[in-house]
């Protein structure tokens, strides 16, 4: 195919000639601008709750930013990691605001993933045809957490060490091939000098490589099928006679504009913390990360960075004693599942139910704790195949269901505060209550969901200027 140059008029602007230039050598640019920006049309009822996806891509970029920095002058040696960290603090200029940065954008980041989670959550984002878009939204938020924890060791402070310890350990509760696996995790026999390297290629280079690539997936396949709303609404299914949605305006600049705001907002926030408050009380950054690891002092209390205690908290209420309540509690929902069905499918949950005692008794609590804390992260997958509601958005579903999802919400908010907290008998009990809660969400909204009396969806996105 020949070379074709467009052809501008003599008083054309500089702007003008520049993009013209660009886009005859470059069309796939042109092509992705207007996909992607100036001719993708997003639902024009658009709330504060929408403002959390773009910020994930400001901090990410900003992560990767100031890692970088922070790269140049860290040494993944357990004998030079602690000093190099603080020489980043002391000597290199800038170096402290760079280390900080990261630090906050660590769980900053957290932050806006669990809002923008929650807005899927009771908008019904998740549903049908976006089960895709959910699924890789879920990969980016369990990557998220495998980053969080490989970055959490490379300080080489108290905390980041026994932290470390902790959590490798635990996969030698798997039957089998645990032990061999905490073993090839650490690359030693303990956490050392072979483990700081290897969290520190997976931080660096691994897991942010497969990181952007499911961002890419997961933006492309959102802009495929079209944003959701708060009224559940698609609005591709209202068209002009030009094949444009009637309820929708142009991502750019419209959306790109708006986004400006509550991106300056975000960094107002941002910025507090990182110049007053980096600590934020230990919350973000422990105390005792501060004190070189010690092999031979441990910790008084260890307990991981509070976007992990949630499902830490999960882990620790796993005792003995909670397993017979955990197998009540999934006799329940299998005896609810099989109502009205076949004497086969019986006979199969039957089964399910003789297996899992079997397991509580000959398999230790340990190995149960960590198949709860990985599967607390894994059933949000299923969340598009659990969800039997009539409707979307939680504007239009019964009184009782905005109750539950409340319920949802400050039980996870117990179990993290509760994983910061030294272990005790009555935190224990209440960790238990909540877990049961947490995974009763889930598992029961195949039957909640499809209770109560819902209202009329409207065929068009409700919405008024502001």
């Amino acid at each position: 195919m020949a070379f074709h140059e467009t052809k501008l008029p003599a008083d054309a602007s500089t702007v003008q000639k520049v993009g013209t230039w660009l886009n005859d050598r470059f069309p796939s640019m042109g092509v992705f601008y207007k996909a992607h920006l100036s001719e993708y049309y997003a639902p024009k009822n658009f709330n504060f709750w929408y403002f959390f996806g773009s910020l994930a891509i400001v901090v990410l970029a900003l992560q990767i930013v100031t890692g970088i920095f922070l790269v140049m002058h860290y040494k993944p040696d357990a004998e030079k990691a602690f000093q190099s960290v603080e020489y980043i603090m002391r000597e290199v200029p800038w170096g402290w605001l760079v280390r900080y940065m990261h630090s906050t954008g660590a769980s900053m980041f957290f932050i806006v993933i669990y809002m923008h989670m929650f807005r899927g959550l009771i908008y019904g984002s998740y549903r049908k045809p976006r089960e895709l878009v959910w699924m890789f939204g879920c990969g980016i938020f369990l990557l998220l957490m495998a980053e969080a924890f490989f970055g959490y060791l490379l300080p080489w402070g108290q905390m980041s060490y026994w932290g470390a310890q902790v959590i490798v350990n635990l996969f030698s509760a798997i039957p089998l091939i645990g032990p061999d696996l905490s073993l090839w995790i650490r690359g030693d026999y303990v956490v050392g000098d072979a483990t700081l390297n290897r969290f520190f290629s997976f931080h660096v280079i691994a897991i942010p490589l497969v990181l952007i690539g499911l961002v890419a997936a997961h933006i492309l396949a959102l802009h495929d099928v079209g944003s959701n709303n708060p009224d559940g609404v698609e609005i591709k299914e209202n068209l002009d006679d030009k094949g444009i949605p009637l309820d929708g305006i142009p991502f750019h600049p419209f959306y790109s504009v708006h986004d400006v705001m509550g991106l300056g907002v975000f960094l107002m926030i941002f910025a507090f913390i990182v110049f007053f408050a980096p600590e934020m009380g230990g919350y973000f950054l422990e105390a005792n990360n501060f004190v070189p690891a010690n092999p031979l002092q441990t910790p008084a209390h260890i307990a991981p960075v509070w976007y992990f205690t949630p499902f830490y908290s999960m882990l620790r209420a796993t005792t003995t004693q909670f397993l017979l309540p955990m197998w009540l509690f999934a006799a329940g929902l299998l005896w609810l599942a099989s109502r009205g069905k076949a004497l086969r499918t019986k006979v199969i949950f039957a089964a399910v139910l003789a297996i899992l005692g079997v397991g509580f008794h000959f398999l230790d609590a340990k190995f149960w704790g960590v198949l709860v804390m990985g599967g607390s992260v894994v059933i949000i997958f299923f969340l598009p195949w659990l969800d039997n509601s009539a409707v979307k958005s939680i504007r239009y579903r019964p009184g009782f269901h905005k109750y539950i999802y409340g319920i949802f919400v400050i039980s996870f908010v117990i179990l993290g505060y509760l994983g910061i907290q030294p272990p005790s008998p009555i935190f224990e009990k209440l960790s238990q209550f909540c877990t049961l809660i947490y995974f009763g969400f889930f598992l029961g909204m195949p039957f909640w969901s499809k209770l109560g009396e819902f209202k009329p969806v409207p065929s068009r996105v409700t919405f008024e200027a502001h």
